[in-house]
């Protein structure tokens, strides 16, 4: 270990409130609290290392941007083209915040690196698309180059440098810096043309080796002796981004980490994740603060699941009496005359268990009611009611004056094999305040765009199971995103039609998701030259008795001679 704890900086609003950026664009919007989460369950990072910042001042972003531009922020349309959403689904007020919080994170990040001479990590930021008149690439403020000009303010003397790793080029950053004593080096899979006074180094599709022989000669041409050093450690530079134009592994990732680490030795350091459009971009982040924290480059555990250790770690906390209702004090009249025989009706309980305050409850517990007021809405309300295939469970919101109906869910238990499962028998995600346009266009089965939440419900539905003890979580998916969305954790029950779904998976992979869904339940995607029809077989995931809680979930083992045989036998191809 270090001989000091490294401050890491982390707000709850470091999460982007655009409930289409996930499908849209790859990237994971929970990556900041999932890599806190983690280093803290790690013992990585001590509690009183983890800070909290403050928002930057408008009158020291004016150090950097126009006035004109940053009263242009006001505007919903401004931001839906920075960030490439639909300008209707765009909350201004939220997504200014979480810009403002994170300059301030990088700007406090500078200033404990340079009080100690050390690192220090910022959960978000590295927004180096943002120009000073105008912004792009997901980036409307430049937190780097803010952060310098409010410490040269401040006395700060002497070369700065710029470390940049993400796999775009640092074009914003260039035209914010011109005039600074600042260096910047770059190593970017895209040639977005000329930036003079850059360091840049352009290698499309690079290995770690190739990689790393570059990095080393970017990091023996770096001025010997910076006053402060920012580095944009990019979780963009793994092969497979959605973006990204390079070719690393996790390892060679966390190998350009240390070696950055080692060559700023002794100079006070800003690390920021930057970009990161790929499953495990929060891995790269991880192993960025793990490098910085112990130094270790022991890799991230493949099992862990951080979405669902940190919802485990909520879970613990919650009381059953508080989710129940049925502590002394919350016990109503009606519940008593039921409980000694009466007629009174008794509340309401989903599963026999949730009350509505408690299903709330556990909403407000998990985050996602923090998420639905950062997109707009307030006042919510839980109804719960049985319907014809289970139990019912409504969330509604109110929002641009009226009651919106936001969560609907359909809940039953039943046996699958040799045990009773949760069964999703029915799931609508709504987010009533967007509307559907070419950047977010209509997946089969939606009345409304989503909230962005699937992920987070599917794993708190698990927590439910496991309270519940249940022995899993099964449900059809009804089109082929459900399923999707599904595939890291569930399988279809049938190993045939595994089989089947996995050689989908693979002959659709060059399409976009919407198109690919889009097109088979148009029926232009053939199987083997006849039309293909989805099947809403049943998926199901186990969950492990006793198992850790960041792998709460097992998936099904299958006969995988046949999984495979049925791959192989089929092949896909999408008609015009």
């Amino acid at each position: 270990m270090w001989r000091q704890p490294v401050p890491v900086y982390h707000h709850p609003s470091y999460r982007l409130p655009l409930a289409g950026i996930e499908g849209a664009a790859g990237l994971e919007p929970r990556r900041a609290e999932l890599v806190a989460h983690y280093l803290l369950a790690s013992g990585a990072l001590p509690v009183r290392a983890l800070r909290r910042p403050e928002r930057i001042a408008f009158s020291d972003l004016e150090r950097v941007h126009s006035r004109a531009y940053l009263e242009s922020l006001q505007s919903a349309a401004v931001l839906a083209r920075i960030f490439a959403a639909d300008v209707r689904e765009v909350p201004v007020d939220a997504l200014l915040a979480m810009s403002r919080l994170a300059c301030g994170g990088t700007l406090a990040a500078a200033r404990a690196a340079l009080a100690s001479r050390r690192p220090a990590l910022n959960l978000l930021g590295g927004f180096h698309h943002a120009h000073p008149t105008h912004g792009g690439g997901l980036c409307a403020l430049s937190d780097v180059a803010v952060a310098i000009a409010v410490l040269r303010a401040e006395g700060l003397r002497g070369p700065v440098t710029v470390i940049d790793l993400d796999a775009h080029p640092p074009d914003g950053l260039a035209a914010c810096l011109h005039g600074d004593d600042a260096w910047i080096g770059s190593i970017s899979g895209a040639d977005w043309g000329p930036l003079p006074g850059i360091d840049e180094s352009l290698l499309p599709g690079a290995d770690d080796a190739r990689y790393l022989g570059t990095l080393r000669g970017l990091l023996g041409r770096m001025p010997r002796h910076p006053c402060l050093c920012f580095v944009l450690a990019g979780g963009d530079v793994l092969a497979g981004d959605r973006l990204g134009a390079l070719g690393l592994t996790l390892a060679g990732a966390r190998q350009r980490d240390h070696a950055v680490r080692t060559a700023l030795s002794g100079i006070p350091s800003v690390w920021l994740p930057a970009g990161g459009y790929h499953a495990d971009a929060w891995r790269v982040l991880a192993g960025t603060g793990m490098t910085l924290l112990t130094g270790e480059t022991t890799p991230i555990p493949a099992h862990y699941e951080p979405l669902a250790a940190r919802f485990a770690t909520i879970s613990a906390g919650l009381l059953d009496a508080r989710l129940r209702g049925d502590d002394d004090l919350d016990l109503s009249t009606a519940d008593l005359m039921a409980d000694l025989g009466g007629s009174g009706p008794a509340t309401p309980r989903l599963l026999g268990y949730y009350t509505a305050d408690g299903l709330e409850l556990a909403l407000e517990a998990y985050g996602l009611l923090d998420h639905l007021r950062r997109l707009g809405y307030r006042r919510f309300r839980v109804r719960l009611g049985v319907a014809s295939a289970g139990d019912s469970a409504q969330l509604f919101g109110f929002a641009n004056g009226r009651e919106h109906l936001l969560i609907d869910l359909v809940l039953s238990a039943r046996p699958i094999g040799e045990r009773q499962v949760l069964h999703v028998e029915w799931l609508s995600l709504r987010h009533p305040r967007a509307r559907f346009s070419p950047l977010r266009p209509a997946l089969p089965n939606q009345e409304v765009p989503g909230l962005g939440l699937s992920r987070d419900v599917g794993t708190l539905l698990v927590r439910a199971a496991a309270r519940l003890g249940l022995g899993g979580v099964a449900f059809r998916p009804s089109a082929y995103h459900v399923a999707y969305a599904a595939r890291t954790w569930l399988r279809f029950v049938d190993p045939a039609r595994q089989g089947r779904f996995e050689a989908l998976l693979r002959d659709l992979g060059e399409l976009p998701l919407p198109d690919a869904t889009r097109a088979i339940a148009e029926g232009r995607v053939h199987l083997c030259g006849e039309p293909y029809r989805w099947e809403p077989d049943e998926m199901i995931t186990w969950i492990a008795e006793g198992s850790d809680p960041s792998e709460p979930v097992v998936r099904p083992t299958l006969d995988e001679a046949i999984v495979s045989a049925e791959r192989e036998r089929c092949r896909f191809s999408q008609v015009r």
